[in-house]
């Protein structure tokens, strides 16, 4: 298999080992002055976005960042609560750059680049040591070293953490950096701004065309470059643990405008939500990958079993993971956990009133801690009492505030009684199609973190998206960037009133003007929710032919019933937020489709796409290396139109096989 010509990954010569290390010293570089001249846009301000305007800025190029919220401080980064990976090796167990470079492209069931996943592994450690110096308070050991904890995919611990808020901590890290830049006048920034399009002048990518949240007045900004990090598209199917504002909007509109998307159908369900209680729910709440891999999940073994988890014994209750994956046990990959939860409760094995629900049990660890901390305290015979009582307080240091939100969510106390999870969309390791130098198929429009595909394959692990984040913000674009700008320094910038960016912004407004013009009968999230549940159930866990090729009929219904019956109250210049739903739905609508022409298209089951015509005696996902081990990057052709090209992936220092965590 040959990759499309029209795909072209940039993947430097040279060993594994040396290919980051090589680039850097030789790639082409912009001097001091010259980057005072050169003018970058960041739409999005997370950690990938915060991370790199705060670089850009303080390497000297002019910075202007875009967030729709109202601070960089509310970006969906915050929401991370697990940890973030590096190979440090603090736990003398094993881990090597190698490791974590392994166990990623293992965990992502060889479906990712293995360049970008080795730079990755590279410049992990060095995303600790950049966070430790902002002052972000990692978890610390009695005798001051950090401490890490077991994830998923692994069986090291490489996962540096901050109690139960650690994505909340490196962005604030990233968010002083930035707001320094912004108080040098370093970076312009531009809150409750939304990206609606991007302007391509002689086959590069110009600038955008934005719209003011608060006025709804239409701007134009210009930039020799601009850089998308405005993470993925979990919201396409309306529940998901994504925070309600997360879409696809820019990444879509770049995706109209030429560049591709790579993989849209890889969707990660995480195993450890909080099962949906009902209708009213717009979304859903995660608890941390950490606690799956400190507690233990089960069921009972008996179906249908009503009593309370309490009062079910030990040797009644089924560990399913660890009987099935006895190397790894709770420590499986996160796609490997959701099938393997849904495949109980599909059995009859499910808890809580709905039966869709598996236990998350704390109560072993909890007298584990106990016993340690009772010989700490040279406490002899302690009672079972006194043993559970000083393991809830180690319990409730790690993950107090984790704990906490569970109760307040479900009314049950998790220190007392075990946690019912579900799997939940959460991920999406799809996004716009990018080259070594995280550059998408338009010459001078990059895109970083979640919003590209470049670095987790078919499934992510836990806890890498953080790092991801970080290393293409801080250690990546910093160096790949400057290869194209040393070509753009003769480039003025260009005028706003330059006729792509009148035609930009006039297609803009016809498409308000549009929406709002419609004045049907029924409500944007009447729209989403059936989405919503057209994805869940056709495009969701489980994935078949039959299902994917319905869904793609009434999602093309659903499209022309959006144009002739949403209804957007209010006016188009003013604060509208029901406007901004409309554009995000249209778009998801628009991408939907592709997600499933692309898993329709995906005759294998690999990560978290899972076909059932495909899989093993045993129900683990059945990949077809022969014909399928490549990247999909789709082109924009017109409405409903798409063409397919392939990204070829070659394995010279992992070998394919099989995943196997038992």
């Amino acid at each position: 298999m040959a990759s499309s010509p029209k795909l072209n990954s940039k993947i430097p010569e040279g060993t594994i080992e040396n290919k980051w290390t090589k680039y850097r010293s030789t790639v082409h570089l912009v001097n001091p002055a010259n980057k005072r001249s050169l003018e970058v846009i960041v739409v999005g301000s997370g950690l990938a976005g915060a991370s790199a305007a705060a670089t850009l800025a303080e390497m000297g190029y002019k910075v202007k960042v875009l967030c729709f919220q109202d601070s960089p401080r509310r970006a969906h980064s915050i929401a991370a609560q697990g940890g973030v990976n590096a190979a440090k090796n603090y736990q003398n167990d094993g881990d090597s750059v190698y490791r974590l470079f392994y166990d990623t492209i293992k965990g992502g069931d060889y479906r990712a680049r293995e360049a970008n996943v080795h730079r990755l592994a590279e410049v992990s450690g060095n995303i600790i040591d950049q966070c430790v110096a902002q002052g972000v308070p990692f978890a610390r050991e009695y005798g001051g070293t950090l401490s890490n904890r077991s994830f998923g995919g692994t069986q090291v611990q490489r996962t540096f953490y901050a109690a139960g808020q650690t994505g909340q901590q490196l962005l604030l890290g990233a968010y002083s950096a930035l707001q320094r830049q912004v108080g040098m006048g370093a970076v312009q920034l531009l809150a409750r701004h939304e990206m609606m399009d991007v302007v391509n002048i002689d086959g590069k990518c110009r600038g955008i065309i934005a719209r003011d949240l608060v006025t709804g007045k239409l701007e134009r900004h210009f930039g020799h470059a601009v850089l998308l990090c405005t993470g993925g598209y979990g919201n396409v199917f309306y529940l998901s643990t994504n925070a309600m504002g997360s879409n696809v909007t820019a990444a879509w509109k770049a995706h109209k405008k030429g560049a591709f998307f790579g993989n849209p159908c890889y969707t990660q369900i995480h195993p450890t939500c909080i099962p949906v209680s009902g209708d009213h729910q717009s979304k859903l709440t995660l608890m941390s990958e950490s606690l799956r891999n400190d507690g233990r999940i089960w069921v009972p073994k008996k179906q249908g079993d009503t009593r309370k988890a309490t009062d079910i014994p030990e040797e009644e209750r089924d560990y399913y993971l660890e009987r099935r994956y006895p190397a790894f046990g709770n420590l499986v990959p996160r796609d490997v956990a959701s099938r393997a939860a849904k495949e109980r409760c599909d059995a009859g094995y499910g808890v809580g009133t709905s039966k869709m629900a598996v236990y998350l049990d704390f109560a072993a660890n909890t007298e584990r801690y106990g016993k340690i901390e009772a010989n700490k305290l040279n406490l002899h015979n302690p009672s079972k009492a006194e043993i559970m009582r000083l393991g809830k307080d180690v319990v409730k240091e790690k993950y107090g505030n984790l704990f906490d939100m569970y109760a307040q969510i479900t009314g049950e106390n998790p220190y007392e009684v075990p946690m019912r999870i579900y799997p939940a969309v959460h991920y999406t390791m799809g996004g716009l199609w990018v080259d070594y130098n995280l550059m998408t198929t338009v010459p001078g429009l990059y895109a970083m973190g979640e919003a590209n595909f470049s670095d987790h394959g078919a499934n992510r692990l836990g806890a890498s998206a953080l790092m991801q984040g970080l290393a293409d913000g801080y250690f990546v674009i910093p160096y790949t960037i400057g290869d194209y700008l040393s070509e753009e320094i003769r480039t003025k910038a260009i005028p706003t009133d330059n006729e792509a960016f009148v035609k930009a912004e006039a297609e803009v407004q016809e498409r308000i003007s549009k929406l709002m013009n419609i004045k049907g009968t029924k409500s944007v999230d009447n729209f989403h929710k059936r989405l919503g549940k057209i994805m869940w159930d056709k495009c969701g866990m489980a994935r078949n032919k039959e299902g994917l090729t319905s869904a793609i009929s009434e999602i093309q219904q659903l499209k022309a019933e959006f144009w002739k019956d949403v209804r957007v109250p209010g006016e188009a210049n003013e604060f509208n937020p029901e406007l901004e739903k409309a554009h995000r739905v249209a778009d998801f609508i628009e991408l939907g489709e592709l997600m499933c022409k692309d898993a329709l298209n995906r005759n294998e089951s690999c990560g978290g796409h899972f076909r059932e015509e495909y899989q093993t005696p045993d129900g683990e996902a059945l990949r077809d290396d022969d014909n399928f081990a490549y990247v999909a990057a789709w082109e924009y052709k017109g409405d409903s139109n798409f063409e397919l090209h392939k990204e070829e992936l070659t394995f010279e220092n992992i070998k394919l096989a099989q995943r196997n965590y038992a």
